[in-house]
């Protein structure tokens, strides 16, 4: 059997491949030559699946972070705050993806209400190798949830190295060590940030200290080609001190300007602290089974604690003068919370992959998980206007004189501690063959869970099929979908009222996708256009408040809803040699509360453009730039928390960013050009130049309600976020 390795294509794993058959007539044995795929590490046959380059992921200018930074650019997913590293794809919301590292899934910090308490993520860009991400109709050896899956895998070092970066925003040091024989293989890396420069460009009066760091390792061990060991270890804590003492900000319409003036007082200070280990044993008796065994262990300690007392006045304006009116009262709010998370949790799986031969996979997996959560909440809200406590019942006739009791605003309190234990499992086959002229791939599998928390069994059959034509036109169809559940955690099964809920279901979701690659050339360089068309009909759905980036769902499963929309990129080397590409959608999201109606979810995002764009100087090559462009229709801000949705239904503006990297390649050990003295002792450096927000929008990323007592409307004051900011980078390789 002769077997003929090609690479996979740009950017999808455009699967290529061909059988002929050759018959011999003295041994009447037949011969089969073989195109397969390329079986390297990290690769996947995901048809879902887009690759991501890790280098482009280190070089786009991006305040949260590389590889978050880069995704947030593709059609499917949506973010509308550059502080944070969450994002939304497909209408779901931040808690709906998936995020592997090595096929060890890792979890987000869960407390994080506004983008500026947002540390690094844990994906650390200088140390991985290959980034896969799925926007929906994944396989079923990825877990339970309604969005994507990112699965990230980590590199091996084959030398010795080292690595850093120096910014006005932070750093990092990345050493790798590789034993003669690669026998050995480590690789360590240690990072720290601190963003109190960029914070100091929003419109406010606040004293902020928000320092971030964190360390990780990922070792191996070859014992034979057979065998190997590895681990991955991680620890990081994030410190988030914050003083506001004023802010003002002007909004309303031209006809209605407003101008809200607060003053603060009191302070902020939380804490968020997590560890992960992972020790992984792999097993590759022959080219046909590979049998892989982890442990895992994570835990996160989180704490949020603030009081702050801000009084505020409302005021209007004569659109024709300018003047003030004075038509409106003071008023003032207390927050106050005392919150302390702990999670812990541990377990194992096996994966189990038989290939017959390289064009059929059979792969099976378990996974056991322990779990210990201790949720301690104490939060309330005070609203105050000209004296009077809100919510209060009224008299119609004679206001001030309002009698009943003087009520907090909301007031959550819980003393929660659960020890559950989660199963699942999942079997999955694929198969690629030849449909008369036309190449075919399949892939169908399922999964099963059951977690004694709330004593629910789910079963998720998933399906992906392609075929690519026998035409002269390269194009690519595919077909994905399947039953996709959100498994609840910690903050699906948290009610309004601070308690777990027992009788919490998952959340489901029907999903098909329906897709087209496009390979061609245009001025002799190689461009990909992909379109996907997706449906999701969602049931048993958990509706929620968007209280900035946290999450707040209603712990009751009273809704339905549905998705849709259209992506599309354009991929290639929009300059020789060079990768970028544009993108746009068109998405809706809605959902019907208790039979109410269709309202649009608070993710519901409409239309959306996105551009990443790489170049360089032709007469100068070692000066180079990449561009992030964003522009996003506004979120419904949906309702406040704990009112109605059906009576609040407000959009945010539109999110437009401009991010600009900007950099002088000193040295390139690629280039072959010789290094003398000191310099001679680096394989890289480069200085650059990153312009945040080059344009200084003022993006809005929440709405603060305000009561005015005269009226008692709620007016949605926007919150803002950063603007223009220069930040001067320095990266070096040893």
């Amino acid at each position: 059997m002769k077997k003929l390795v090609l690479p996979l294509s740009l950017v999808a794993p455009l699967f290529v491949f061909s059988q002929a058959k050759k018959k011999d007539t003295t041994t009447r044995v037949t011969n089969i030559e073989e195109v397969v795929f390329q079986r390297q590490t990290g690769k996947t046959t995901d048809l879902s699946a887009v690759k991501i380059s890790a280098k482009d992921a280190q070089n786009v200018a991006s305040i949260s972070g590389g590889i978050e930074g880069i995704l947030k650019t593709l059609p499917s997913v949506n973010s509308n705050t550059e502080l944070s590293s969450q994002y939304m794809v497909r209408g779901g919301n931040y808690d709906e993806n998936l995020i592997y590292i090595n096929d060890i899934e890792i979890y987000r910090p869960f407390l994080i209400r506004n983008s500026q308490q947002e540390g690094m993520s844990i994906i650390n860009p200088d140390m991985v190798s290959t980034v896969n991400f799925s926007a929906g109709g994944f396989e079923a050896r990825y877990g339970d949830k309604m969005s994507s899956a990112l699965n990230i895998y980590y590199r091996e070092p084959k030398k010795l190295e080292l690595s850093g970066e120096a910014s006005l925003i932070g750093g990092r040091l990345t050493a790798g060590l590789a034993s003669k024989n690669k026998k050995l293989t480590a690789l360590f890396s240690g990072r720290y940030r601190n963003t109190n420069l960029v914070l100091n460009t929003l419109n406010e009066d606040t004293d902020f200290n928000p320092s971030y760091w964190d360390f990780q390792s990922y070792i191996n061990y070859h014992i034979s080609d057979k065998f190997s060991l590895s681990f991955i270890g991680y620890y990081s804590k994030n410190d988030y001190e914050m003083i506001p003492k004023a802010k003002s900000v002007t909004f309303g319409s031209l006809q209605q300007p407003i101008t809200v003036n607060i003053g603060y007082a009191g302070r902020e200070e939380d804490m968020y602290k997590n560890m992960m280990g992972t020790f992984s044993m792999n097993y590759k008796p022959s080219d046909k089974w590979r049998f892989t065994l982890d442990t895992f262990s994570y835990q996160n300690r989180e704490k949020e604690y603030y009081t702050i007392h801000s009084q505020y006045e409302l005021q209007t304006f004569d659109p024709s003068t300018g003047a003030p009116v004075v038509s409106y009262d003071v008023g003032g709010q207390i927050e106050n919370a005392r919150n302390d998370l702990f999670v812990r949790t541990y377990g194992t799986q096996f994966r189990a992959k038989f290939s017959p031969n390289v064009n059929s996979d059979f792969e099976i997996g378990f996974k056991y998980e322990k779990e210990n959560l201790k949720d301690l909440t104490s939060e309330w809200k005070l609203v105050d206007s000209a004296g009077y406590s809100i919510p209060r019942p009224a008299n119609i006739l004679n206001p001030r004189m309002n009698e009943g009791d003087l009520e907090l605003f909301y007031s959550i309190a819980g003393r929660n501690h659960i020890e559950p234990t989660r199963l699942s499992a999942y079997a999955q086959y694929s198969q690629k063959f030849y449909w008369g002229s036309s190449k075919v791939f399949v892939n169908v599998g399922a999964r099963v869970a059951n977690w004694s928390f709330n004593k629910e069994t789910i079963f998720s059959p998933r399906f992906q099929f392609a075929i690519k034509p026998d035409w002269d036109s390269d194009m690519l169809f595919k077909v994905n979908g399947g039953i996709y559940y959100q498994s609840p955690f910690y903050k699906e099964i948290k009610d309004l009222d601070g308690n777990f809920n027992a009788d919490i279901k998952s959340q489901r979701s029907i999903q098909l996708v329906l897709a087209n690659d496009y390979e061609f050339e245009m001025y002799d360089r190689p461009f990909k256009l992909t379109t996907e068309l997706y449906y999701k009909k969602m049931d048993n759905l958990i509706p929620y408040y968007m209280d900035n980036v946290r999450i707040r769902y209603s712990g009751q499963n009273n809704a339905s809803g549905y998705a849709y929309g259209i992506d599309t990129r354009l991929y290639g080397e929009f300059v020789p040699g060079i990768d970028s590409w544009l993108s746009a959608s068109y998405a809706r999201a809605y959902e019907n509360i208790d039979g109410r109606g269709n309202i649009p979810r608070p993710t519901d995002q409409r239309l959306r453009f996105a551009m990443f764009y790489q170049d360089y100087m032709p007469k100068f090559p070692s000066m180079r730039v990449n561009l992030t462009l964003v522009y996003a229709m506004g979120l419904p801000n949906g309702a406040p928390v704990f009112t109605d949705p059906y009576q609040y239904q407000n959009t945010l503006p539109s999110y437009k960013r401009v991010d600009l990297g900007l950099s002088k390649v000193f040295i390139d050990r690629k280039d072959n050009k010789k290094t003398y003295g000191f310099w001679s002792n680096f394989e890289e450096l480069t200085l650059g130049v990153q312009v945040f927000n080059a344009f200084n929008i003022n993006n809005t990323v929440a709405n603060q309600w305000i009561t005015d007592y005269n009226s008692n409307l709620m007016y949605p004051v926007p919150v803002r976020l950063t603007g223009r900011f220069f930040n001067v980078k320095l990266e070096f390789k040893l």
